[in-house]
């Protein structure tokens, strides 16, 4: 099952991505994941990598080329999910969480430099003594510019999805097991337990 999560920054989409993907066994392809990669392995125009570091867009051509790639592995071959448009698809599930929520999701958010773990500084604190990296693209004006771009983006997307009977809107506020019940809800299953 091809399936798509459409979500602003923030929305959630890598919490639950996992938790669907985990329960259906199928792989998540995360945009975002596949360009961080490809520019850590030197992949990318120097300039498209500071533009990235800025919260600009990549453009769809390079983003399409890496999903593509992904896609063929054989760990898709019985379906995916990935956080972003895609092309031949079965559901397109969008996320929604009012602006200043994803705004405070994000600024507050950090990553431990050791472990990788995330951490959230009131939603989920981290413990003593962890060594705390805060992302570039998390800061607020680079949320707030974000934010903007993914608006004007979905604009016609979201529109899009929901003319071919695709779109399936979640509340994207609430734990995150609320949320996941939401989104298994709106597949027409109980999320394979």
């Amino acid at each position: 099952m091809p399936l798509v999560f459409i979500g602003p920054p923030g929305a959630g989409k890598g919490t639950q991505a996992k938790i669907v993907c985990a329960r259906r066994g199928i792989p998540q392809i995360s945009t975002g994941d596949m360009l961080r990669a490809a520019k850590a392995a030197g992949k990318l125009p120097g300039d498209l990598a500071a533009k990235m570091a800025m919260g600009a867009l990549v453009p769809d051509e390079v983003v399409v080329g890496l999903i593509d790639e992904r896609t063929r592995a054989a760990d898709c071959r019985d379906g995916f999910l990935l956080d972003a448009r895609a092309l031949k698809l079965d559901h397109v599930v969008a996320l929604e969480v009012p602006r200043e929520l994803l705004i405070e999701r994000a600024v507050l958010r950090r990553t431990d430099k050791r472990t990788g773990q995330i951490y959230h500084l009131k939603y989920s604190p981290p413990p003593p003594g962890a060594d705390l990296d805060h992302r570039a693209d998390d800061r607020e004006d680079v949320v707030k510019g974000r934010l903007d771009t993914y608006e004007a983006m979905t604009a016609e997307l979201l529109p899009y999805y929901e003319s071919r009977s695709l779109l399936r809107r979640v509340n994207g506020v609430g734990t995150v097991e609320e949320v996941t019940a939401r989104i298994f809800k709106v597949l027409g299953s109980n999320g394979g337990e």
